[in-house]
């Protein structure tokens, strides 16, 4: 498991190289232990229908290979590797992915394999939640969440001071049930409600409108139009029932919020805010702020882990 709020990496130390695959762009880079990035890169992802964890790998090898050459005197002894869809960290393994198509694929192996070095790997927004309590907003906080609002909502939750795994299917905040706000007996999963996705379909399906972005409902909204005033609050509405929960059952007390949405500033956070205050009783309402690291947080996630990684593997070395 990972701790929340540890130290950061010794700042003495190499910078190693990491990896952050996304459904369009696998960003890649030399991370320092302060979390700077040199020669920060975005190749598009591969995409295969027939082997689409194959075709990671060989472009992660190809980079490898290229950052050998760009940058001689860096001893790349590991990297980090972190991917979306749903992961188990123990076994090296994408369990699945629905966007990019791979089923039960041994990332770690086969990337050791190629690369022949050991691979810290792990869950995209799982790396970014521990770039965020490590080295970002929530550093001194052991208890909190961080959630990742775009086209849907993932989250990593952290308790104690460490982060809960749940065999690679723990964090799904966006799989949640909340009230279904177009069926008032009925429920839904929060992502249908309040990801960035949803609210651009739900304004579209109310209004007959093509918008394009999220932005566009908050604006008309702030422009006074009635229907994107309704679909952001029952997004907002939607969220801080969820975030209560969580409150309720785990204690969170910081909650950080990244992707798309956290752009929208004080018209999300603040109404959030008093809403989940709304649903606590004898429970603290939590810090809720927007991510510090920005888009390239599971970069630097991915490279935390990496450090990890060398550091057990020079305890154990010690041990011997």
């Amino acid at each position: 498991m990972h701790t929340t709020g540890g130290p950061a990496p010794n700042a003495e130390r190499a910078p190693v190289l990491a990896f952050d695959v996304g459904g369009t762009d696998l960003k890649s880079g030399i991370v320092r232990p302060d979390g700077q990035i040199i020669g920060l890169r975005r190749t598009r992802t591969p995409l295969s229908a027939s082997a689409p964890g194959d075709a990671i790998v060989e472009v992660i090898g190809s980079l490898t290979r290229s950052y050998r050459h760009a940058y001689p005197s860096l001893a790349i002894t590991a990297i980090g590797l972190s991917v979306p869809g749903i992961v188990d960290e123990r076994t090296g393994t994408g369990v699945i992915s629905s966007n990019l198509g791979w089923r039960d694929y041994p990332f770690v192996q086969r990337t050791e394999t190629a690369l022949g070095i050991p691979v810290a790997f792990g869950h995209d927004v799982g790396a970014a939640g521990d770039a965020e309590f490590r080295l970002g907003r929530a550093r001194d906080s052991t208890n909190g969440m961080f959630l990742a609002i775009g086209t849907g909502i993932a989250g990593v939750i952290y308790a104690d001071g460490m982060r809960i795994h749940g065999e690679g299917v723990a964090g799904e905040v966006g799989q949640v049930p909340v009230p279904d706000p177009d069926h008032p007996r009925g429920t839904t999963i929060l992502e249908n409600v309040a990801s960035a996705g949803a609210i651009v379909k739900r304004y579209n399906a109310a209004t007959h409108r093509q918008v394009a972005g999220a932005k566009d409902v908050l604006n008309a909204a702030a422009a006074g139009d009635p229907a994107a005033q309704n679909v952001w609050s029952q997004a907002v509405e939607s969220l801080a029932f969820s975030l209560a929960h969580c409150v309720a059952l785990l204690g969170s007390r910081t909650v950080i919020i990244g992707g798309g949405l956290s752009q929208a500033g004080d018209a999300l956070f603040d109404p959030l805010a008093r809403e989940i205050t709304k649903h606590l009783t004898v429970h603290t309402a939590p810090a809720i702020v927007p991510a510090s690291l920005g888009e390239n947080a599971g970069l630097i996630g991915s490279a935390l882990n990496t450090f990890d990684l060398l550091d057990a593997k020079e305890a154990a070395r010690h041990d011997l």
